[in-house]
């Protein structure tokens, strides 16, 4: 075993993080947070840097990055920016729209659209869920029938789409008619002025709130058949491939906010003086930041080892369920732990201490729940 970063890797990360001190991390956040929008600049600034694409081949417009060195920038990004809303869009995009289309598209469908993923000019992502099914895929009521012209019509509504609003390609999951629901499903590349599409207004949200959400709506949507991604009742797999991804990565840029906040908290301690001593004296503060270090050291391991052995082409069913178990319940407590050590001054509304313990609480729901995370857990080890 070997645990230690080549010079390349402190030099991304390195790299990563002043990047997203210097061009990430603007003054008009707590005003965007109030807007509830996704900034164009920094979108783009990520674009520029390479985000957008990093784990893509140079050809087709991206970085070709190993998914453990996009970890590393993630995380390092998480770290340097403060706007988790942006980073979680960053990472919808990349998760749930770029690798799906790299992994099941045509070599046309890869030419056609994934440079301009990557350069940012195209914002992405997958809807899949409906009020009737979220992590349940096979509950989909959003139909797909074929014409005989060689067409598809697709009829139906998905509903909390993250980037929904600033898309303008989405990759749907609709069944086909008639067929059984698993070699019925199908996933189909819709573009945003494609005649039938209907993106509603953004919904409001507790946090990601700089991370756009709304409703779309499919009425007699007319795409070709060269619009299928992959082939006919493929749809299960293209879903159950990308919740994976979702499931393994969407967490990265947490493990930098967490790490932020231990310092930040570190800091706060030794400062922060009551009854003539800091606070960090005291055990119940210092063992309650000893326990966030703990937790984000934990956290980092299981990641990049999934990140590892995703780059070895091992299955990881089960060690993507533990991270996106681990690392969104450790985002909460350290989260909390931080508000707790700030006290009055964290809980103020728009504190960084505020703001990141509202985002954090979405990684619970998001991408499998919780719940759903300890099922694959349990089914994997034989209950």
């Amino acid at each position: 075993m070997d645990f230690s970063w080549t010079a390349e890797q402190l030099e991304l990360r390195a790299s990563a993080e002043r990047f997203a001190r210097e061009r990430l991390d603007g003054d008009d956040l707590s005003e965007r947070e109030r807007e509830e929008r996704l900034s164009p600049e920094a979108w783009r600034s990520c674009a520029e840097f390479g985000v957008l694409g990093l784990p893509v081949p140079p050809e087709l417009g991206g970085q070709g990055a190993s998914l453990l060195d996009t970890v590393v920038v993630l995380e390092a990004l998480g770290y340097g920016c403060r706007d988790n809303g942006l980073l979680f869009s960053v990472g919808a995009h990349l998760w749930s729209c770029v690798l799906p289309l790299l992994r099941f598209g045509t070599p046309e469908q890869k030419e056609r659209y994934l440079p301009s993923l990557c350069d940012g000019s195209r914002i992405g992502v997958q809807a899949v869920t409906e009020t009737s099914s979220g992590s349940d895929a096979l509950a989909v009521r959003t139909t797909a029938t074929p014409t005989p012209d060689g067409h598809y019509v697709l009829d139906g509504v998905k509903t909390f789409i993250t980037n929904a609003p600033v898309a303008d390609l989405f990759i749907v999951l609709a069944a086909v008619p008639g067929m059984p629901p698993k070699s019925g499903l199908c996933a189909f590349l819709v573009e945003r002025d494609t005649p039938g599409v209907h993106v509603a207004a953004p919904f409001g949200k507790m946090g990601l709130r700089t991370s756009p959400l709304s409703e779309v709506s499919f009425d007699g949507c007319r795409v070709p058949a060269e619009a299928m991604l992959g082939v006919r009742g493929s749809g299960m797999s293209v879903f159950t491939t990308t919740i994976e991804w979702e499931r393994s990565f969407i967490l990265a840029p947490a493990l930098g906010t967490m790490r932020r906040q231990v310092e930040e908290c570190v800091e706060h301690a030794r400062t922060h003086q009551r009854f003539g001593q800091p606070i960090g004296r005291n055990q119940a503060v210092s063992h309650r930041i000893a326990d966030m270090s703990v937790r984000l050291e934990a956290a980092r391991l299981l990641l990049y080892r999934l990140a590892w052995l995703k780059d070895q082409g091992k299955r990881t069913t089960s060690e993507s369920a533990m991270v996106k178990l681990f690392v969104s319940e450790s985002f909460v407590q350290s989260g909390m732990a931080a508000l707790e050590t700030f006290g009055a001054s964290g809980y103020m509304t728009g504190s960084p201490q505020e703001r990141d313990l509202r985002d954090a609480l979405a990684g619970k729901i998001y991408s499998g729940t919780t719940d759903i995370q300890h099922n694959i857990i349990a089914g994997m080890l034989g209950m």
